[in-house]
Parts: C-alpha cells; sequence; structure tokens
C-alpha cells in the first residue's frame, strides 16, 4: 500500500510538520462528504442515498448519480479494506441495467427531462471508495467487462479529505490503437475534411498516451477522454479546425487569439472551460503542455 506523505509548512520558523493521514470513524462519514461535493470530487452529479433495490433484491445502493457524459453511476463504500465491495457493487450495477426506466424516472425527476432523454447506457460505471485494495481486487476489476473505478480515501487533520485512483478500467469501451485510429478517421472523413482525419487520430493518439486508465466515451457530438472525470473533450471536427475542451481553469492560461478561449459560461458541447483550436500538427504540439495540466488535475 502506498499513502501520501502531507506536510503542513510552519512560516515562523520555517520547519514542517507531517499531517497524519487517518480513516473515518464510521463508513458514513466518507459517504456523507462525498455525496456533498460529489461533483467537485468525481465528477458525477448526485442523484440518491441509500437508494432501494426493491424487496427482491433487497439491498440498498450506497449512492446513485450520473457522470458529466451521462453515464449512469454507483458508488459503494467501505470505511477499511473489504473484499466484498467489487461483487456487491456489480450486483447492484446488474440490477441498474434491469431497471433503466426507473434510473431514467429518477434523473427526471432529480435533474429534469433533458438529462433523462440523455442517459448513456452504453457504459454504465461503478466507483469504489474504501481505505484500500488488495492486489486480488485490481486484478479482478481488469477481469470484468464493466466500467469500474478503485479510489483509496484518506482523512488528513481535521480539514482534508484525500482521493487517490488506484485502478480505473473501462470495460468492454477500450479498443486497440488500430481501431481507434479508424474510429478517429470515420468520424473526420464525415465532417469533409482530408486533413482532419491525421490531426484527429494525432490528438487522439497524445489524449490516450498521456497515462494508464484513461477512458475514451463517444456522444453524439463530442468524445470524453476521462480519468475519474474528464479532462478534455474533442469535438466532432469542422472543416478547418479541431475544437477541443479541457478542465482548466481560463485564468490560469496565457490566452492566444485563434488558439486558446475562455468559454466558461458559453454553451459548447462536452465538458470544460478552456477551449483550444488545432488547426495543424503544429498546434497539436503547442496544446501538450495544456492537456497535460488538464489530465493532472482530473
Amino acid at each position: 500500500m502506498t499513502v501520501l506523505k502531507l506536510y503542513r509548512r510552519d512560516v515562523t520558523n520555517s520547519g514542517i510538520t507531517e499531517v497524519m493521514p487517518r480513516l473515518a470513524e464510521i463508513e458514513a462519514v466518507v459517504q456523507g462528504f462525498v455525496e456533498t461535493h460529489m461533483e467537485t470530487l468525481l465528477g458525477v452529479r448526485f442523484l440518491a442515498s441509500e437508494y432501494s433495490t426493491g424487496p427482491v433484491h433487497g439491498g440498498r445502493i450506497d449512492s446513485l448519480g450520473l457522470d458529466e457524459n451521462g453515464s449512469p453511476v454507483i458508488v459503494e463504500y467501505k470505511r477499511g479494506v473489504d473484499a466484498g465491495i467489487i461483487n456487491q457493487g456489480l450486483f447492484y450495477l446488474s440490477w441498474l441495467m434491469d431497471h433503466r426506466a426507473e434510473f431514467e424516472h429518477l434523473v427526471r425527476v432529480r435533474l429534469g427531462s433533458r438529462a433523462a432523454s440523455e442517459v448513456l447506457w452504453s457504459g454504465p460505471r461503478l466507483i469504489c471508495v474504501a481505505a484500500d485494495f488488495t492486489r486480488y481486487d485490481v486484478h479482478a476489476v481488469r477481469e470484468h467487462r464493466r466500467s469500474i473505478d478503485l479510489v483509496r480515501y484518506r482523512l488528513f487533520g481535521s480539514d482534508l479529505f484525500g482521493l487517490e485512483t488506484v485502478a480505473s478500467v473501462s470495460g468492454g469501451t477500450r479498443v486497440v490503437r488500430s481501431a481507434r485510429r479508424r474510429a478517429v478517421a470515420r468520424v473526420a472523413a464525415d465532417a469533409g475534411s482530408a486533413s482532419m482525419v491525421e490531426l484527429a487520430g494525432a490528438v487522439d493518439e497524445v489524449l490516450v498516451g498521456l497515462g494508464d486508465g484513461v477512458h475514451r466515451v463517444e456522444r453524439k457530438t463530442y468524445r470524453a477522454y476521462q480519468r475519474l472525470r474528464n479532462f478534455a473533450c474533442l469535438c466532432s471536427p469542422q472543416r478547418s479546425k479541431l475544437l477541443v475542451y479541457l478542465k482548466i481553469d481560463p485564468k490560469d492560461v496565457d490566452l492566444v487569439p485563434g488558439f486558446t478561449r475562455d468559454v466558461s459560461g458559453l454553451g459548447h458541447h462536452g465538458t470544460g472551460d478552456l477551449e483550444v483550436r488545432l488547426r495543424t500538427p503544429r498546434d497539436v504540439e503547442r496544446a501538450q503542455e495544456l492537456f497535460r495540466a488538464s489530465y493532472a488535475a482530473a
């Protein structure tokens, strides 16, 4: 087990003090904190807590949500290490797939009709939040054809809460590189620009290659690149440019007219407040630092 070590700097004598990690006293503390801040922590809109699966299944789903791309999300919590968390979550995930209308009704009530009509059933997700996971857990999620994230939590001091992704698997949505190239080429070709085929492929290679556990989620108007949360969205190519939206605060970037733009508060496909316009391979090279920064923050 590896755990982040955190230190507090003493400004009076230039010394440092380690902030010791600890576990929550009870599981409900972790669940309550994550549910309260679910969109910030996980990129998931909160729908329900302790959701009953009815008398036949006889269980309660810890948290239900909807992620940034419209995928249903189940979140299960354990205070410590529990070998049953993955199987429990997969049981509820199977229940969810058999009760799509019930879930869409919940989304309609909580988030509105538009969100309910855009639920993406091709990639339901299970997020397990626990004190830690064994190597057998990590191996197990890689054997399942489901999208599963294993997330380790720690409390630091009285006011710090940390999350670390231990393993992230996209289930049946992962494709081999050659197939990924062909898919990107088809999308770009549909846009009517041969020059966009190679450019879109280059962007895809860079984003997928930023690290392990990058998931690609296909929507009608954009392709999301996701760790625990989206970090980039590549919109359907236009004839002369590609638009990529990143999860970076535009205030932290020196905006370049024609290349980067602040779109916070403006409607657009995908997620992210920084728009990057790509027209040439040189633009892709220029954008790589921005891609890395967005990936690191996800």
